[in-house]
């Protein structure tokens, strides 16, 4: 059994007694190593499985575990304590919690019950939650509760800075409504075991003694509550074998302390460590290029991936003038590649930043009839946020959209009942109307009464905007609608890792507005509505194993596929903006193992991908390649990208222009790039005049644009290195564009 595992595994499997670290490099194998291992204690070292403990973070994880340990172990296995860490807490908190003034049956608050109770709490101590979002609360109170910070803790923390003490008062009031209810919320599960343990000897001793060997998967993904609770249960046997990847730490966001893996040392001197650095996925290249990367690191432990695979192709990299360029090629290279039967679309993967991302990809998908899914996501269009806007846009285009209406009458909420909305829909069905026209009557429906002037308000809305429709294009109807609404507002206000990627969904939508208003002759809202109602219906597409992949890189984990496309490697997208701008360098750090964690999920063939300029919020920014690509050695990447490097390191080899997409000159690695001093630029608020590009037309000159025909310039405003220019078409009347994505020719 034991021979099939290389030097290392079984290194790692034989060293049972006292403390372990398995570094454990991806790709390398590790659940073979703690599957065996347990095997190992229990056949060779006659350990009782009832002593054995594995945990980890998911219960698919712990799912797999329990069943390839059953397969290896046979007999006796079902006796191994395989669980999460929730999971585990729950167990012993139902049998030992009244040690801590609880009762045995407590009930366990979801994300919903924690937001009703917040509610409360907000409106006991009189804090207005449109200025400070219960999101947000809870968001500080489970950071706290990661790192064990008490309420009474927080509060003396935060003594003298007063909207810490507004966060410290939320905190003790949330937690003794969940005590007088008997409830625990998903982080009280671990804290609250660690309490246990900490106020009650003889409970952590029988655990102790229970857990003589104790493995931790995924030990990178722990908070400093997890950290602990483990140290308590190994601190009579110190049998702790933690098992993880430093260099796939990648949860900050979520809690994860890092640290946790690169102190174990020095929390357990006598450790030994056993770097897993053999993989077992990828080709050479692949792996050399993680290897460039993570390099860069100094928060690190020293290792570096190795294959016995063979060399592989060189890494695609392939940069486009736009974001839509971008996803043309991928969508087109996974096709050309199933034709030629290469690979299936399952075999493909495409990964990026943010969710935001996935919406051309999933547009172009539908147009050429490519099955996908989207994992650890939702689609594009059928996103809450998403919906919720484009309901607006519909009302405002129609009101005769009964279920449109019904889903943002109180989105955001106007305090209008259900019942006075019950009332409204009788009236519409006795007269035969559409909801909307009867809400627009709702304070002449009798059984209403006064709660018709809270409709009022949304009506005079919905209708003051159908008066602009004829004068405003599609994006400033949606950013009108934003604003009016205070929609973004709000979940700016919840400042939440969710709300954040909500926003950023909205961005994309302002972007597709703006997109279709450029692209189209006479763009009208109902057309706009038509093409993304036509784009989202993905009801057709095909079910099944075999489809191409979309997803995050932080959903990405732990997964592989042979071909992965890495998008919009660009810095100000990946790493993001604010993480250049941090002043943190660990931020940047994170944003490098996360994409260590992109190029280590290719077996065989990894394209990257970015975009010269990208839409952003409807408009445009210019991007340098991700300091990332530049990290990856010239000799790993394709020919033409090599030349590039070799001429910015002053080779004597042949120059040649790299030709991408289009078929421009385009030096990607050109030091001397117009975009070098900033990680992007936002061609409306951009200050350097520097460089900018000459317009070969001016105020009043006639000029033809390729789609809206012969226009006059009536309006010319400088934007750093671009122009806003106004043109007043013969056939479509007045347009706005920048002069660097009109090409207007002056005739």
């Amino acid at each position: 059994m034991y021979d099939k595992l290389n030097s290392m595994q079984r290194e790692a499997v034989f060293c049972t007694e006292g403390p372990l670290l398995i570094l454990a490099g991806a790709g390398s194998g590790k659940t073979r190593v703690l599957t065996h291992r347990a095997v190992y204690l229990i056949e060779e070292k006659g350990v009782n499985p009832y002593n054995i403990m594995a945990i980890t973070f998911t219960n698919k994880a712990a799912g797999e575990m329990r069943e390839r340990i059953d397969r290896l172990v046979g007999y006796g296995s079902k006796d191994i304590w395989v669980s999460t860490f929730h999971s585990t807490c729950v167990r012993i908190l139902r049998r030992y919690i009244e040690r801590l003034d609880y009762d045995n049956n407590f009930t366990i608050y979801d994300a919903d019950d924690q937001k009703t109770v917040m509610k409360e709490v907000c409106k006991r101590l009189q804090i207005d939650t449109k200025l400070y979002k219960e999101k947000s609360f809870l968001g500080v109170i489970s950071s706290a509760k990661d790192e064990l910070i008490s309420p009474e803790e927080f509060t003396r923390q935060a003594a003298g800075d007063f909207a810490k003490e507004r966060q410290a008062a939320v905190y003790r009031e949330y937690q003794a409504a969940l005590r007088k209810n008997n409830a625990l919320d998903f982080d009280d599960l671990i804290v609250k075991t660690v309490e246990l343990f900490q106020n009650d000897a003889q409970v952590l001793d029988s655990y102790q003694e229970r857990f003589r060997y104790i493995m931790v998967d995924e030990y990178q993904d722990t908070n400093t509550a997890q950290f602990q609770l483990i140290k308590l249960l190994a601190g009579k046997y110190q049998n702790l074998c933690v098992v993880g990847d430093d260099d796939q730490s990648i949860y900050k966001f979520r809690g994860a302390n890092i640290k946790n893996i690169l102190n174990f040392e020095e929390v357990y001197p006598d450790a030994r460590v056993i770097k897993l650095e053999q993989n077992y996925r990828s080709t050479k290249n692949i792996l050399n290029a993680a290897n460039m990367v993570i390099a860069n690191n100094v928060g690190r432990k020293s290792k570096e991936l190795w294959t016995d695979n063979d060399e592989g192709d060189k890494i695609d990299f392939q940069q486009f003038d736009s974001g839509s360029e971008e996803a043309v090629f991928i969508v087109k290279d996974i096709r050309n590649k199933v034709r030629e039967g290469t690979c299936q679309y399952g075999d493909c993967a495409i990964l990026y930043r943010t969710n935001a991302q996935s919406r051309l990809f999933e547009e172009r998908f539908v147009v050429s009839g490519i099955p996908y899914r989207i994992v650890g996501g939702v689609n594009f269009y059928a996103r809450k946020e998403i919906k919720d806007l484009l309901a607006y846009l519909k009302t405002i285009d129609n009101g005769r959209d009964d279920l449109a209406v019904r889903r943002i009458i109180n989105v955001p909420k106007r305090g209008i009942g259900a019942t006075t909305l019950g009332r409204v829909q009788e009236y519409a069905s006795e007269m035969d109307m559409s909801f909307y026209n009867a809400l627009k009557m709702a304070e002449d429906i009798p059984t209403i009464k006064k709660a018709g002037v809270k409709i009022k308000p949304f009506v005079n809305f919905i209708q003051t905007m159908r008066s602009k429709v004829e004068f405003l294009s599609v994006s400033q109807i949606l950013q009108e609608v934003i604003e009016q609404t205070g929609y973004v507002a709000e979940l700016e206000a919840e400042d939440t890792e969710e709300s954040r990627a909500r926003i950023e969904n909205i961005d994309e939508l302002i972007s597709k507005a703006a997109a279709y208003d450029e692209s189209n002759e006479m763009p009208t809202l109902s057309g706009f509505l038509e093409e993304v109602a036509l784009v989202a219906d993905i009801d057709n597409l095909q079910e099944g194993s075999d489809y191409v992949v979309l997803m995050t890189l932080h959903s990405a984990k732990g997964l592989e596929f042979p071909n992965v496309y890495l998008a919009g490697m660009e810095d100000g997208m990946f790493p993001s903006y604010m993480t250049i701008m941090s002043d943190d360098p660990m931020d940047i750090e994170e944003e490098r193992r996360l994409c260590y964690v992109g190029i280590t999920r290719a077996m065989k063939n990894l394209t990257i991908t970015c975009a010269r300029q990208r839409m952003v919020r409807g408009e445009t920014q210019y991007n340098k390649v991700s300091r990332f690509v530049k990290e990856i050695p010239g000799n790993l990447l394709g020919g033409a990208v090599r030349q590039q490097k070799q001429e910015e390191a002053g080779s004597d080899e042949p120059k040649k222009p790299f030709r991408l997409a289009g078929s421009k000159v385009n030096p990607i690695f050109n030091t001397r790039n117009v975009y070098q001093n900033k990680p992007y630029q936002n061609t409306s608020f951009a200050s350097s005049s520097t460089s900018r590009i000459s317009l070969e037309y001016t105020k009043g000159d006639r000029v033809k644009h390729n789609k809206f025909g012969e226009g006059t310039v009536t309006q010319i405003v400088e934007g750093g290195r671009d122009y806003e220019v106004t043109v007043e078409f013969d056939r479509v009347g007045t347009k706005k564009m920048f002069a660097s994505f009109a090409k207007l020719k002056k005739v």
